[in-house]
């Protein structure tokens, strides 16, 4: 296990332009429970070791001593990939996906569809012919009667989510899956440097607990689980984390019971510029003193709202760091289509791997964007590591195809990992404003560093639009 893990954290922390002497820094212990073909618990606790590394590095940057040691715990690992589904209010457990989100079998093959939020469920009905209330029955029927890649092309043009399931040799022949092979796990570019910025020397740590994100203030443009798991973690880390959500956009409660911890949440019409500005100037006024903005819609949604690219973030605020995420990349056909989690499993030949006598299957969690979500704060952490040495913008980019590609063609696949797994020593519960809540503790561990969060997710969308 210690030699796959190492061969893993190698890779993921040679893509993020780490030192590689500092992998001695870390250790791993514990069992898991994400047993699959494909090697889930090797991605798991890779990202999370180099998001600890990377946390590690950066608090010894800000208290002038060494690197602390980290710790990678299998066990703690499994319950924060699981975070999503063991996350408990007053005992009840949260809906994961709604009845039309599943797999349904087309003429030729399978297709997957989401259709969680209100506005995704109703427009994957419209699109196959059918009335608005249409159930399982009605749109099996219709999908089964067609070809899954019809069923893709139909749902998605008229703003719906459906992907045909593909192998993964089909998926590397596929103009969207030919560019993906060709490009690294994440990319990190220096944007612009202004000469006479100095270099980022952040205020020297103190205290008995090290918050290497101390004092850093981050606009969080994330929704549904890989970018929220990012900011989350900056949270714990000790980053004054605000998210802004559109009030137009539904979110779930239960998501950010999971996903809102140590974070404040607020809504802002980005398009509302009112008598004296309105939302957007509220806006302005927040990315004035913002350090870090993580962009978690696809590319291009954000266009329409002027300054809000990487590089017009950039030049509006000097040493800005922006990280990026997307489903499928910035490049091919698709890169403009929305997507998650279990659509991208999908499309690049996972589900294929995964399932049994001719039905695809799934990851035993939800582990592209888990894995995604920890190597993007690991970027932003270890961009500003760089900043301590040399000024100007940084930019990390991310997406779940490329997270999907490490998982199936760059990480060694082992023995799968016994299932058997008891999730509760690295549970806790905490009261909160929704009741009892009950959680994953955080995987992120290094000697001196954060337990838990400083505080649980409150009511989404109901924060002030300020900073603390």
């Amino acid at each position: 296990m210690v030699q796959a893990a190492l061969s893993g954290t190698a890779q993921a922390w040679a893509a993020l332009g780490g030192d590689p002497a500092l992998l001695d820094r870390v250790r791993y212990e514990g069992t898991g429970g994400l047993p699959a073909e494909l090697p889930v618990m090797e991605l798991a606790r890779s990202t999370v070791a180099v998001c600890a590394l990377a946390a590690a590095e950066l608090a010894a940057r800000r208290t002038g001593g060494p690197v602390p040691s980290v710790r990678v715990d299998d066990g703690a690992v499994t319950a924060a990939f699981l975070s999503d589904r063991l996350v408990r209010v007053d005992g009840e457990a949260p809906t994961t996906f709604a009845p039309l989100s599943r797999f349904w079998q087309a003429a030729d093959g399978w297709v997957r569809t989401h259709a969680n939020y209100p506005h995704h469920r109703a427009r994957l009905p419209a699109a196959l012919g059918l009335p608005a209330d249409a159930g399982v029955e009605a749109v099996a029927d219709v999908i089964g009667r067609r070809g899954a890649a019809e069923v893709e092309e139909t749902v998605y043009a008229a703003g719906g989510l459906a992907v045909a399931a593909r192998t993964p040799e089909e998926w590397a022949a596929h103009e969207q899956g030919a560019p993906a092979a060709a490009a690294p796990l994440l990319t990190r570019t220096s944007l612009y440097d202004f000469g006479e910025q100095p270099p980022r020397r952040l205020p020297e740590l103190t205290g008995d607990v090290t918050l290497p994100a101390a004092g850093l203030r981050v606009l969080d443009l994330t929704r549904v689980l890989a970018g929220p798991v990012a900011t989350r973690t900056l949270a714990l880390l000790g980053a004054d984390v605000l998210r802004v959500d559109a009030p137009q956009l539904p979110e779930s409660q239960e998501a950010h019971n999971d996903t809102g911890m140590g974070k404040r949440s607020t809504r802002l019409d980005l398009g509302d510029r009112g008598d004296r500005g309105g939302d957007r100037r509220t806006f302005e006024g927040l990315l004035e003193s913002a350090d870090v903005v993580v962009l978690g819609y696809r590319p291009g949604a954000l266009d329409r709202f002027p300054g809000l690219t990487p590089e017009a973030l950039a030049v509006r605020r000097p040493g800005l760091v922006v990280a990026q995420l997307s489903a499928w990349g910035r490049y091919g056909p698709w890169r403009e289509r929305r997507g998650f989690d279990s659509l991208v499993q999908v499309a690049t030949g996972i589900a294929a791997i995964e399932g049994d006598q001719g039905q695809p299957g799934a990851l035993p969690a939800q582990a592209l964007d888990h894995g995604t979500g920890y190597l993007l704060a690991a970027g932003v952490l270890r961009a500003l590591t760089d900043q301590h040495d040399e000024s100007g913008a940084r930019l990390v980019r991310l997406a779940l195809s490329q997270t999907a590609a490490w998982l199936v063609n760059g990480l060694e696949r082992g023995k799968p990992e016994e299932a058997a797994y008891d999730p509760g020593p690295w549970l806790t519960e905490t009261d909160s404003p929704v009741g009892r809540l009950r959680h994953a503790l955080p995987p992120v561990s290094f000697a001196g560093g954060p337990a838990n969060w400083a505080r649980p997710p409150g009511i989404w969308g109901t924060d002030a639009p300020q900073w603390r």
